[in-house]
């Protein structure tokens, strides 16, 4: 299709996307599968907003099935499996424990939820729920109280790394990924769409799509045009606190108003609590309030022997969700589904309303099968049985095994966490590298010079934030100076 534009306009694409967090990510890899030329463009960086602030989960959303949402968990319990298997040093399974303490369901409700959640899952690798054993003392000594219960099984994911995986394998697959760049303004020119970025280009496409997230509805309102859809911004915290229970599983808390509440290990020494749903009017209130914290705070404390405070707080992170606007009253039964819609009057746009981390590749399969047709392109499903970059271990206990090895001065805990960000990308790596020199100046934490440059060089790493509390979790352990340290050596010429 011949764009009419003017002479000034640069490169030409098929898609321009607009938002590098998992659904923009997603969409861009998808359609650069299909072989379509994708340019996708990001203001700050890959999953720097709501897609690093997710709980962290892949998982079906038990609690959904309160709402009626038996479509939406069959489908995220589906995808639930097959990322189990595409990204398994990012995705691992993990045990949940439920206790029946201060419920506000009867035993029964829970009971059939659970078999309910079960069957929706059809043939998983994952265990089916189960009550809660006096034999299972290391799930049920951190509580005080009433010891009845149950078991369940869902798995646990490193969200800004699986959004970073989407947009490497688009990258590999001839897409552009640009990071640090804004779209500037955007106008429908003839069969296209002209668009002016912040790093000074022009370029013309033949279809936009608005992935911005909690920014959806402000785009739309920069290009003048309306949707049936509307965006509900909630914003959900989550506080990280001192390690509350040994061992690798979790909790899922009733409260008394109904929700839940998780207490997921997190990063060795510490668990990871959240989250809240407070409606907001900004994207830019993402920020964990005081009366948050003291929330989740009281949420965890009605359940374990081991007490916390705000003091105990160590770190916070807050995201902002864009959900799809259902018209219900309260912030926590808003629908955690998706719409996608397509304004095709003119030039097509597709906007992108809701979503989660669990379905973004769903999503994305459907959003192939929408704008194909518009753009010539048989939608086949081209990701549902993909590995993501670095995924091609036979499983992740093997692979840290010949990680091991293979390269025995990084320490188990260096070996492990190195082995769980990259996967198989981690020879690749460290191809050349026979022994800690090779490693280059340890900056702290574990942080060596050569990870850093690899987080440059290819995952689009640009400032010390990017590194330490995306590309990896090391700020909660950072040593003094080590921003400083990651500083310089991402300011190095690339080499």
């Amino acid at each position: 299709m011949t764009l009419t534009a003017s002479s000034s306009v640069g490169q030409h694409f098929d898609l321009l996307i607009v938002g590098g967090g998992i659904n923009g990510c997603a969409i861009a890899r998808e359609a650069s599968l299909h072989g379509l030329k994708v340019l996708l463009v990001e203001k700050d960086d890959l999953a720097s907003h709501t897609s690093s602030a997710s709980t962290k989960l892949i998982h079906g959303g038990l609690r959904y099935l309160e709402t009626y949402e038996f479509r939406l968990v069959r489908e995220a319990l589906h995808e639930r499996e097959r990322l189990l298997c595409a990204a398994p040093h990012l995705i691992r399974p993990m045990t949940f424990v439920l206790p029946h303490a201060h419920s506000v369901r009867p035993w029964w409700m829970v009971r059939v939820g659970l078999f309910l959640y079960d069957a929706l899952a059809g043939k998983s690798s994952l265990p089916r729920s189960r009550g809660l054993h006096a034999r299972d003392r290391a799930f049920t000594d951190p509580l005080e109280g009433d010891h009845k219960g149950f078991v369940y099984s869902d798995a646990w994911v490193d969200d800004a790394r699986l959004t970073l995986a989407n947009a490497l394998d688009a990258a590999g697959n001839g897409a552009e990924i640009a990071t640090r760049t804004e779209l500037v303004s955007a106008e429908r020119a003839g069969n296209g769409w002209r668009a002016e970025l912040s790093d000074g280009r022009s370029v013309a496409a033949r279809m936009l799509v608005n992935a911005a997230g909690p920014w959806v509805a402000r785009l739309l309102d920069r290009l003048r045009i309306t949707t049936s859809s509307r965006v509900r911004l909630v914003k959900g915290s989550h506080i990280v606190v001192p390690r509350l229970f040994e061992g690798e599983h979790a909790y899922i808390l009733q409260q008394p108003d109904r929700r839940i509440v998780f207490a997921i290990p997190y990063e060795g020494g510490f668990t990871e609590i959240g989250t809240t749903d407070i409606p907001v009017e900004r994207p830019e209130d993402a920020v964990c309030s005081d009366e948050e914290i003291r929330y989740l705070c009281e949420a965890v404390n009605r359940y374990f022997t081991r007490q916390v405070t705000a003091a105990d707080v160590v770190t916070t992170w807050s995201g902002v969700r864009p959900l799809h606007d259902d018209g219900e009253a309260s912030a926590q039964n808003v629908t955690r589904d998706y719409v996608l819609e397509v304004d095709a009057d003119g030039p097509p746009l597709l906007s992108v309303f809701g979503g989660k981390i669990t379905t973004a590749r769903a999503l994305a399969e459907e959003a192939l099968d929408k704008i194909g047709p518009l753009l010539g392109v048989d939608a086949r499903h081209k990701t549902r049985a993909r590995m993501f970059p670095g995924g091609a271990i036979a499983s992740f206990d093997q692979y840290l095994a010949k990680v091991r090895a293979r390269w025995p001065f990084l320490g188990e805990y260096r070996a492990r966490r190195m082995a769980h960000a990259y996967g198989r990308c981690l020879d690749d790596m460290l191809h050349e590298v026979t022994d800690e020199a090779g490693m280059g100046t340890d900056l702290g934490g574990g942080l060596t010079e050569i990870e850093v440059r690899w987080m440059r060089d290819h995952e689009w790493a640009r400032t010390a934030e990017d590194v330490l509390w995306r590309r990896s979790k090391i700020g909660l352990h950072a040593t003094p100076g080590l921003a400083e340290r990651v500083e310089k050596v991402l300011a190095e010429t690339s080499r």
